[in-house]
Parts: C-alpha cells; structure tokens; sequence
C-alpha cells in the first residue's frame, strides 16, 4: 500500500467510523476471540436449545467495559436466527418505554438491556412476571376501582449487560438462568485481535507491530480497535502507512499512553493519590473532586485495570497506592510506608 492508497483508506475510516466498529465485530461464536470457557458454554446452550426450538434462558454478560458484552449479545442473536432489540438501562424512563418494547417482540426475540444495573424500580418489578412467566401484569384504574390485567408475552431472551453487578437486587439476579463474567485479555489474544482487525480495515500490519500495540491496550478488544485506527493515523503521516513497532512506540508515547497502557487520566489518579494525599487511603467521592471526574467512570473505567495491575488497592477507609504505583511514576516510596 503507497502513501496516497494510505490517506485515501485513512480518509474513509474517518466517514464511517460507526459503521467500521459494528463490522469489527465477529457475528459467530467462532470468530469470537478470547473467553474460551465461555464461548464453550453457550455453544452448548445454544445447540441445545435449537433443539428443542425454544427461547434461551435469561443471560447476564458482566465485566468492564469494552471486554464484548454487546458483541456476544449481538453473537447470540445471530447463532440463533432470531431479531435483537437492543436498548439501555438509563433508557427505560417508564413502565410504557418497557411494555411496548416487550409487546413487540416476537417468538424467542432477544431483548439486550446494556447497563442493566441502572433500571428503576418499578420496571425492574415489571420484569419480573416478563422473565419468569412471560406475562406482563398491568393495574388499570386506580383507588378502589383498580384491577390488575395480565397480558401473555410471546417467549424471549433478556440477555442484561452490566459493569457493576453487584449493584443489581438479587430477586433480578437471580431470574437469569445463565451468567458469565468476562474477563480482561491476554496480550496474546489482544494481539490476535488486532491482527484481524487490521485485515477487515486494510491496514497493513507488522507481527511487531500488533505484539507492541496489544502490550498497551489494557486487555481490552475496544481500546485496541481504537488506537489501532491512531496509530494507523500515525503511521501513514510519519511513515508509509505500514505499522510496526516503532510506529506504535512513538504514536503512543504521543498520545501519552505509557508502556503499562495507562493513559493521563490513570496517571492523574495515582499522581493525585500519592502527592496529594500522602498515598492514601482518599475516599472515592473526593477523588473524583481532586481530579475533576465523575465516579461512575473512576470506578467502572480505570479503577478496575489499576487494581488488576497492582497499582492501587481499595480498603474499607478508601483507595491507596501501592509500592509498585511509586515506582512506576518514579516517585521515592515514603520510608516506613506499609503497601
């Protein structure tokens, strides 16, 4: 690919961004990267339930973000041959958003409810004859003239997705006859990923280059996908449009995402933990004031690769760095600092 090929595909990356991250993401299980035991899993319930040509039990897909909730849902639908709706937790304003959309689907549909954690009350207590009995209870009239009125649903998946789901009640819980947490992957895996990702997007690629890129991306497909079109932004300016390693160091190092894959924000985190507060413990709530960040994304975002890397701990008195924090950002351990 020449200089001119590279600017004319890096200008149609840019005009259809959406379209190009819907189509990175594979439509079967086999194409599916990563997650063994749980691709495994639902191949087997998947099959079994073609069989009986039934609805598939409930499915809840937890886990941080950008791990495949979404794709393994959409992965779902397809083995199946079935439609998929797709809607949000903070969507479903009221009890008519959740009944017209469950009165629409048709025989063994999929519902996919990301963020499923933040529903409110009263439609998670609509969910619950929905998932269990597939009917949906309605009171009409009110004060002494109220009576309730049951309309049968036609059978369907609800497949929930959600990156806390310890805040979900446990009565919703436990409606879900299947559950999975996806976990971070390998930079083995991330570097698969980005390889494929590469070939769908005509990007030309070194084995060096996608092992140096998936090193930095957090063990998450979606941030590879991400700064795999950076970098390639980088690579047809700086270069010939061909990434490799050294394409990679230096774009990265650009965007300031260090050899850990930390970008500013984690940096700012640790850096504000460890200068402004002596290390900790700082409670969450003045955290997220300290750095100007909502809470929601200290805690769903980076708080998770920060603790799965060693870098922080959470205590009952709140976040501290760890030794290995000090070091990484080259700052002199206090003496007598217990970790």
């Amino acid at each position: 690919m020449n200089y001119q090929e590279s600017k004319a595909a890096s200008k149609e990356l840019l005009k259809v961004d959406a379209e190009l991250d819907r189509a990175l993401r594979p439509r079967q299980l086999a194409d599916f990267i990563g997650q063994d035991k749980i691709k495994e899993n639902l191949s087997i319930f998947i099959e079994a339930e073609k069989v009986r040509g039934g609805s598939l039990d409930h499915v809840l897909l937890s886990g941080p973000p950008g791990l495949g909730k979404t794709t393994l849902a959409g992965i779902i639908s397809h083995e199946l041959d079935v439609r998929m709706t797709i809607t949000s937790g903070p969507a479903l304003e009221s009890k008519k958003d959740i009944a017209s959309i469950l009165t629409n689907l048709e025989k063994n549909d999929v519902l996919f409810i990301d963020e499923i954690h933040r529903i409110s009350r009263p439609i998670e207590e609509m969910l619950y004859p929905a998932l269990e009995d597939f009917a949906l209870d309605i009171l009409l009239g009110s004060g002494l003239s109220a009576r309730p009125l049951r309309f049968e649903l036609k059978p369907f998946t609800l497949i929930g997705a959600t990156t806390r789901s310890g805040l979900l009640t446990s009565p919703l819980r436990d409606r879900f006859g299947v559950t999975f947490r996806l976990d971070y992957y390998s930079e083995e895996e991330i570097a698969v990923i980005i390889r494929r990702s590469a070939k769908l997007l005509r990007v030309m690629i070194e084995d060096s280059g996608a092992d140096a890129l998936a090193i930095r991306c957090r063990g998450t497909p979606r941030i590879a996908n991400r700064l795999l079109k950076r970098v390639f932004d980088f690579a047809i300016i700086r270069s010939d449009g061909t990434i490799n390693e050294k394409i990679v160091n230096d774009s990265l190092n650009m965007l300031e995402i260090d050899e850990m894959g930390l970008d500013s924000l984690d940096i700012k985190i640790l850096d504000t933990i460890i200068k402004k507060f002596n290390g900790g413990p700082v409670g969450l709530n003045t955290l997220s004031v300290s750095i100007e960040e909502e809470t929601d994304t200290i805690e769903d975002v980076y708080e998770p690769y920060l603790l799965r890397q060693g870098l922080i701990q959470r205590t009952s008195r709140g976040r501290v760095a760890t030794k290995k924090a000090y070091e990484h950002l080259g700052i002199e351990v206090q003496e007598g600092r217990l970790f």
